[in-house]
Protein backbone atom coordinates (compact mmCIF):
# COMPACT_ATOMS: atom_id res chain seq x y z
CA UNK A 1 0.00 0.00 0.00
CA UNK A 2 2.63 2.39 0.81
CA UNK A 3 4.58 1.86 -2.57
CA UNK A 4 1.44 2.09 -4.34
CA UNK A 5 0.99 5.77 -2.52
CA UNK A 6 4.57 6.98 -3.27
CA UNK A 7 4.46 5.83 -6.83
CA UNK A 8 1.19 7.53 -7.07
CA UNK A 9 2.61 10.93 -5.41
CA UNK A 10 5.48 10.34 -7.78
CA UNK A 11 3.51 10.51 -10.29
CA UNK A 12 1.80 13.65 -9.63
CA UNK A 13 4.63 15.78 -8.98
CA UNK A 14 5.40 14.16 -12.49
CA UNK A 15 2.14 15.61 -13.74
CA UNK A 16 2.66 18.83 -11.88
CA UNK A 17 5.85 19.36 -13.45
CA UNK A 18 4.69 19.26 -17.00
CA UNK A 19 1.74 21.02 -16.62
CA UNK A 20 3.77 24.17 -15.20
CA UNK A 21 6.45 23.79 -18.35
CA UNK A 22 3.26 23.49 -20.81
CA UNK A 23 1.22 26.60 -19.24
CA UNK A 24 4.03 28.10 -19.05
CA UNK A 25 5.36 27.91 -22.59
CA UNK A 26 2.14 28.75 -23.49
CA UNK A 27 1.59 31.73 -21.69
CA UNK A 28 4.49 33.33 -23.16
CA UNK A 29 4.01 32.39 -26.67
CA UNK A 30 0.55 34.03 -26.41
CA UNK A 31 0.72 36.94 -28.15
CA UNK A 32 0.20 40.38 -26.44
CA UNK A 33 1.78 41.98 -23.54
CA UNK A 34 0.95 41.36 -19.68
CA UNK A 35 3.08 44.16 -18.86
CA UNK A 36 1.00 47.14 -20.97
CA UNK A 37 -2.16 45.16 -19.73
CA UNK A 38 -1.25 46.19 -15.73
CA UNK A 39 0.05 49.47 -16.85
CA UNK A 40 -2.87 50.11 -18.55
CA UNK A 41 -3.59 51.58 -22.00
CA UNK A 42 -2.82 55.40 -21.92
CA UNK A 43 0.71 54.31 -20.21
CA UNK A 44 3.99 55.62 -21.04
CA UNK A 45 6.54 53.37 -22.65
CA UNK A 46 8.63 54.39 -19.53
CA UNK A 47 5.74 52.86 -17.39
CA UNK A 48 5.75 50.12 -18.97
CA UNK A 49 9.11 49.34 -18.54
CA UNK A 50 8.83 49.53 -15.02
CA UNK A 51 6.16 46.81 -14.92
CA UNK A 52 7.75 44.59 -16.79
CA UNK A 53 10.96 44.69 -14.56
CA UNK A 54 8.77 44.44 -11.31
CA UNK A 55 7.32 41.38 -12.91
CA UNK A 56 10.26 39.88 -13.74
CA UNK A 57 9.35 39.83 -17.88
CA UNK A 58 12.99 41.22 -18.42
CA UNK A 59 14.62 38.23 -17.07
CA UNK A 60 15.60 34.89 -19.45
CA UNK A 61 12.49 33.02 -19.98
CA UNK A 62 14.74 30.13 -18.05
CA UNK A 63 15.06 32.24 -15.02
CA UNK A 64 11.49 33.22 -15.32
CA UNK A 65 10.32 29.61 -15.34
CA UNK A 66 13.32 28.87 -12.61
CA UNK A 67 11.66 31.44 -10.32
CA UNK A 68 8.21 30.18 -11.04
CA UNK A 69 8.68 27.09 -10.23
CA UNK A 70 10.38 28.00 -6.83
CA UNK A 71 6.95 29.50 -5.78
CA UNK A 72 4.70 26.73 -6.81
CA UNK A 73 7.04 24.17 -4.82
CA UNK A 74 6.30 26.58 -2.31
CA UNK A 75 2.86 26.60 -2.68
CA UNK A 76 2.39 30.09 -4.65
CA UNK A 77 0.74 30.25 -7.57
CA UNK A 78 1.47 33.79 -8.27
CA UNK A 79 -0.10 37.22 -8.06
CA UNK A 80 -2.79 38.10 -10.35
CA UNK A 81 -1.95 40.38 -13.49
CA UNK A 82 -5.38 42.15 -13.19
CA UNK A 83 -6.47 42.83 -9.75
CA UNK A 84 -3.20 41.90 -7.85
CA UNK A 85 -4.51 39.36 -5.67
CA UNK A 86 -2.92 35.89 -5.16
CA UNK A 87 -4.00 33.58 -7.68
CA UNK A 88 -4.72 30.64 -5.22
CA UNK A 89 -6.48 33.07 -2.70
CA UNK A 90 -8.69 34.28 -6.43
CA UNK A 91 -9.35 30.93 -7.46
CA UNK A 92 -10.54 29.40 -4.00
CA UNK A 93 -12.96 31.99 -3.93
CA UNK A 94 -14.72 31.01 -6.98
CA UNK A 95 -14.54 27.37 -5.93
CA UNK A 96 -17.68 26.65 -3.96
CA UNK A 97 -19.83 27.47 -6.90
CA UNK A 98 -17.84 25.09 -9.54
CA UNK A 99 -17.85 22.76 -6.63
CA UNK A 100 -21.67 23.40 -6.28
CA UNK A 101 -22.09 23.06 -9.89
CA UNK A 102 -19.80 19.75 -10.34
CA UNK A 103 -20.63 18.09 -7.90
CA UNK A 104 -24.72 18.27 -8.19
CA UNK A 105 -24.41 17.25 -11.85
CA UNK A 106 -22.33 14.64 -10.83
CA UNK A 107 -25.23 12.83 -8.59
CA UNK A 108 -27.95 13.73 -11.24
CA UNK A 109 -25.77 11.39 -13.86
CA UNK A 110 -24.87 8.56 -11.25
CA UNK A 111 -28.54 8.54 -9.94
CA UNK A 112 -30.21 8.28 -13.18
CA UNK A 113 -27.54 6.80 -15.24
CA UNK A 114 -26.83 3.67 -13.13
CA UNK A 115 -31.00 3.14 -12.92
CA UNK A 116 -31.38 3.82 -16.51
CA UNK A 117 -28.32 1.12 -17.70
CA UNK A 118 -29.65 -1.67 -15.19
CA UNK A 119 -33.06 -1.06 -16.66
CA UNK A 120 -32.04 -1.58 -20.68
CA UNK A 121 -29.93 -4.31 -19.42
CA UNK A 122 -33.33 -6.13 -18.05
CA UNK A 123 -34.83 -5.11 -21.18
CA UNK A 124 -32.41 -5.46 -23.59
CA UNK A 125 -33.12 -4.50 -27.54
CA UNK A 126 -36.19 -3.12 -25.55
CA UNK A 127 -37.74 0.89 -25.62
CA UNK A 128 -35.34 1.64 -22.46
CA UNK A 129 -32.22 0.04 -24.10
CA UNK A 130 -32.86 2.01 -27.41
CA UNK A 131 -32.90 5.60 -25.28
CA UNK A 132 -29.85 4.83 -23.13
CA UNK A 133 -27.64 4.24 -26.24
CA UNK A 134 -29.41 7.78 -28.26
CA UNK A 135 -28.20 9.37 -24.50
CA UNK A 136 -24.79 7.81 -24.67
CA UNK A 137 -24.26 9.20 -28.16
CA UNK A 138 -25.74 12.18 -27.84
CA UNK A 139 -23.56 13.12 -24.76
CA UNK A 140 -20.64 12.24 -26.57
CA UNK A 141 -21.06 14.27 -29.62
CA UNK A 142 -23.55 17.15 -28.25
CA UNK A 143 -21.32 20.57 -27.49
CA UNK A 144 -22.43 21.35 -24.00
CA UNK A 145 -22.42 24.89 -25.16
CA UNK A 146 -25.00 24.38 -27.55
CA UNK A 147 -27.11 22.29 -25.55
CA UNK A 148 -27.05 24.32 -22.71
CA UNK A 149 -27.92 27.03 -25.34
CA UNK A 150 -30.72 25.11 -26.90
CA UNK A 151 -31.89 24.64 -22.81
CA UNK A 152 -31.50 28.78 -22.06
CA UNK A 153 -34.28 29.22 -25.37
CA UNK A 154 -36.55 26.72 -24.39
CA UNK A 155 -37.10 26.99 -20.75
CA UNK A 156 -36.08 30.56 -19.78
CA UNK A 157 -37.11 32.52 -22.93
CA UNK A 158 -40.31 30.27 -24.39
CA UNK A 159 -41.53 28.54 -21.13
CA UNK A 160 -40.23 31.05 -18.18
CA UNK A 161 -39.61 28.06 -16.23
CA UNK A 162 -35.53 28.67 -14.95
CA UNK A 163 -33.47 31.84 -14.96
CA UNK A 164 -31.12 31.83 -17.64
CA UNK A 165 -27.71 32.76 -15.82
CA UNK A 166 -26.46 33.95 -12.35
CA UNK A 167 -26.41 31.95 -8.68
CA UNK A 168 -29.19 33.21 -6.88
CA UNK A 169 -31.48 35.66 -7.79
CA UNK A 170 -31.76 38.82 -4.70
CA UNK A 171 -30.00 38.13 -0.82
CA UNK A 172 -28.65 35.34 -1.05
CA UNK A 173 -28.37 33.05 2.30
CA UNK A 174 -25.47 34.02 4.66
CA UNK A 175 -22.40 32.62 3.82
CA UNK A 176 -21.20 28.99 5.42
CA UNK A 177 -20.29 26.76 3.09
CA UNK A 178 -20.18 28.61 0.50
CA UNK A 179 -23.05 26.03 -1.41
CA UNK A 180 -26.14 28.15 -1.59
CA UNK A 181 -28.29 25.45 -1.52
CA UNK A 182 -26.68 24.12 1.65
CA UNK A 183 -26.52 27.32 3.11
CA UNK A 184 -30.40 28.25 2.11
CA UNK A 185 -31.05 25.02 4.15
CA UNK A 186 -28.65 25.55 7.48
CA UNK A 187 -30.67 29.14 7.87
CA UNK A 188 -33.84 27.64 6.90
CA UNK A 189 -35.04 29.52 4.20
CA UNK A 190 -36.91 27.19 1.93
CA UNK A 191 -37.70 29.93 -0.41
CA UNK A 192 -33.88 30.39 -0.56
CA UNK A 193 -33.13 26.83 -1.25
CA UNK A 194 -36.21 26.72 -4.75
CA UNK A 195 -34.34 30.18 -6.04
CA UNK A 196 -30.97 28.25 -5.98
CA UNK A 197 -32.41 24.94 -7.04
CA UNK A 198 -33.86 26.82 -9.89
CA UNK A 199 -30.23 28.50 -10.89
CA UNK A 200 -28.68 25.23 -11.09
CA UNK A 201 -31.38 23.15 -13.47
CA UNK A 202 -30.25 24.16 -16.60
CA UNK A 203 -26.02 23.85 -16.12
CA UNK A 204 -26.74 21.24 -13.38
CA UNK A 205 -28.34 19.27 -16.84
CA UNK A 206 -26.42 20.46 -19.41
CA UNK A 207 -23.42 19.25 -17.41
CA UNK A 208 -24.72 15.58 -16.55
CA UNK A 209 -25.31 15.07 -20.04
CA UNK A 210 -21.97 14.70 -20.75
CA UNK A 211 -21.79 11.79 -18.61
CA UNK A 212 -24.96 10.55 -17.54
CA UNK A 213 -25.27 8.40 -21.01
CA UNK A 214 -21.79 7.40 -20.68
CA UNK A 215 -22.62 5.84 -17.04
CA UNK A 216 -25.89 4.25 -18.53
CA UNK A 217 -23.77 2.71 -21.40
CA UNK A 218 -21.45 1.61 -19.31
CA UNK A 219 -23.78 -0.11 -16.77
CA UNK A 220 -25.65 -1.87 -18.97
CA UNK A 221 -22.61 -3.34 -20.74
CA UNK A 222 -21.36 -4.53 -17.04
CA UNK A 223 -24.53 -6.12 -16.71
CA UNK A 224 -25.06 -8.03 -19.42
CA UNK A 225 -21.57 -9.33 -19.34
CA UNK A 226 -22.27 -10.13 -15.25
CA UNK A 227 -25.77 -11.78 -15.67
CA UNK A 228 -24.14 -14.00 -18.13
CA UNK A 229 -21.94 -15.64 -15.88
CA UNK A 230 -22.16 -19.01 -14.21
CA UNK A 231 -22.88 -18.11 -10.43
CA UNK A 232 -26.21 -16.02 -11.55
CA UNK A 233 -27.01 -19.34 -13.63
CA UNK A 234 -26.75 -21.46 -10.27
CA UNK A 235 -28.23 -18.59 -8.44
CA UNK A 236 -31.51 -18.85 -10.40
CA UNK A 237 -31.15 -22.43 -10.20
CA UNK A 238 -31.28 -22.32 -6.86
CA UNK A 239 -34.35 -20.38 -6.70
CA UNK A 240 -33.43 -16.99 -5.34
CA UNK A 241 -35.68 -14.56 -7.37
CA UNK A 242 -34.58 -12.35 -9.54
CA UNK A 243 -34.28 -9.16 -7.89
CA UNK A 244 -32.18 -10.39 -5.30
CA UNK A 245 -30.01 -11.78 -7.55
CA UNK A 246 -29.41 -8.47 -9.37
CA UNK A 247 -29.71 -6.64 -6.46
CA UNK A 248 -27.07 -8.52 -4.53
CA UNK A 249 -24.83 -10.87 -6.90
CA UNK A 250 -24.82 -8.96 -10.08
CA UNK A 251 -25.07 -5.06 -9.43
CA UNK A 252 -22.14 -4.78 -6.66
CA UNK A 253 -19.86 -6.69 -9.04
CA UNK A 254 -21.42 -4.76 -12.45
CA UNK A 255 -20.63 -1.35 -10.48
CA UNK A 256 -16.76 -1.73 -9.34
CA UNK A 257 -15.70 -0.83 -12.67
CA UNK A 258 -18.21 2.39 -12.73
CA UNK A 259 -15.61 3.79 -9.78
CA UNK A 260 -12.81 4.69 -11.70
CA UNK A 261 -15.02 5.99 -14.67
CA UNK A 262 -16.90 8.06 -12.41
CA UNK A 263 -13.64 9.43 -10.86
CA UNK A 264 -12.02 10.22 -14.32
CA UNK A 265 -15.36 12.10 -14.93
CA UNK A 266 -15.46 13.90 -11.87
CA UNK A 267 -12.03 15.44 -12.70
CA UNK A 268 -13.02 16.14 -16.35
CA UNK A 269 -15.50 18.04 -15.13
CA UNK A 270 -13.12 20.59 -13.74
CA UNK A 271 -12.73 21.16 -17.75
CA UNK A 272 -15.99 20.24 -18.73
CA UNK A 273 -17.65 23.15 -16.64
CA UNK A 274 -15.36 25.85 -18.15
CA UNK A 275 -17.71 25.93 -21.24
CA UNK A 276 -21.12 25.18 -19.06
CA UNK A 277 -20.49 28.46 -16.78
CA UNK A 278 -19.67 30.66 -19.67
CA UNK A 279 -22.83 29.89 -20.99
CA UNK A 280 -24.96 30.26 -18.16
CA UNK A 281 -23.04 33.24 -16.31
CA UNK A 282 -22.09 30.89 -13.33
CA UNK A 283 -19.81 32.84 -11.02
CA UNK A 284 -17.25 29.96 -10.26
CA UNK A 285 -13.45 29.29 -11.57
CA UNK A 286 -14.60 28.11 -15.04
CA UNK A 287 -15.85 31.69 -16.25
CA UNK A 288 -13.16 33.30 -13.50
CA UNK A 289 -10.40 31.48 -16.15
CA UNK A 290 -12.06 32.39 -19.28
CA UNK A 291 -11.94 36.44 -18.01
CA UNK A 292 -8.76 35.97 -17.09
CA UNK A 293 -7.56 34.34 -20.99
CA UNK A 294 -9.38 37.31 -22.55
CA UNK A 295 -7.22 39.90 -19.80
CA UNK A 296 -3.96 38.20 -20.77
CA UNK A 297 -3.94 36.85 -16.94
CA UNK A 298 -1.40 34.57 -17.25
CA UNK A 299 -0.85 33.73 -13.46
CA UNK A 300 -4.45 32.75 -13.55
CA UNK A 301 -4.57 30.34 -16.30
CA UNK A 302 -1.35 28.86 -14.85
CA UNK A 303 -2.56 28.12 -11.77
CA UNK A 304 -5.91 27.16 -12.85
CA UNK A 305 -4.25 24.41 -14.99
CA UNK A 306 -1.98 23.19 -11.69
CA UNK A 307 -4.63 22.93 -9.61
CA UNK A 308 -7.03 20.96 -11.87
CA UNK A 309 -4.37 18.82 -12.90
CA UNK A 310 -3.56 17.74 -9.37
CA UNK A 311 -7.45 17.25 -8.59
CA UNK A 312 -7.48 14.94 -11.14
CA UNK A 313 -4.32 12.81 -10.09
CA UNK A 314 -5.79 13.07 -6.82
CA UNK A 315 -9.20 11.87 -7.44
CA UNK A 316 -8.41 9.21 -10.05
CA UNK A 317 -6.06 7.66 -6.42
CA UNK A 318 -8.90 8.34 -4.14
CA UNK A 319 -11.07 6.06 -6.84
CA UNK A 320 -7.61 2.83 -6.59
CA UNK A 321 -8.16 2.75 -3.34
CA UNK A 322 -11.53 2.79 -3.21
CA UNK A 323 -12.09 0.81 -6.24
CA UNK A 324 -9.23 -1.55 -3.63
CA UNK A 325 -11.51 -1.83 -0.75
CA UNK A 326 -14.90 -2.99 -2.23
CA UNK A 327 -13.74 -5.19 -4.55
CA UNK A 328 -11.33 -7.70 -2.69
CA UNK A 329 -10.14 -8.83 -6.46
CA UNK A 330 -8.36 -5.44 -7.15
CA UNK A 331 -4.70 -5.65 -5.53
CA UNK A 332 -2.85 -2.60 -5.12
CA UNK A 333 0.19 -3.83 -6.20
Amino acid sequence: MLAFLFRRLGFLAVVLLGVSLITFAIAHLAPGDPARLVAGPQASAEAVARVRIDLGLDQPVAAQYTRYLGRLVHGDLGTSNVDGRPVAEAILAKAPASLELMGAALLLAVLAGIPLGMLAALRRNGAADRTVRIMAVAGAAIPAFWFGSILIILFYRELGWFPASGRFTGTPPPAVTGFLTVDALLAGDLAGFRTACAHLALPVFTLALLDLGLFARLTRNQMLGVMAQDYIRVARASGLPEGTIVRVHALRNALSPLISVVAASLAAMLYGSVSVETVFGWPGAGQFVVSAIGNLDFPVVMGFAVIASAAYVVVNLLADLLLAAVDPRVRLA
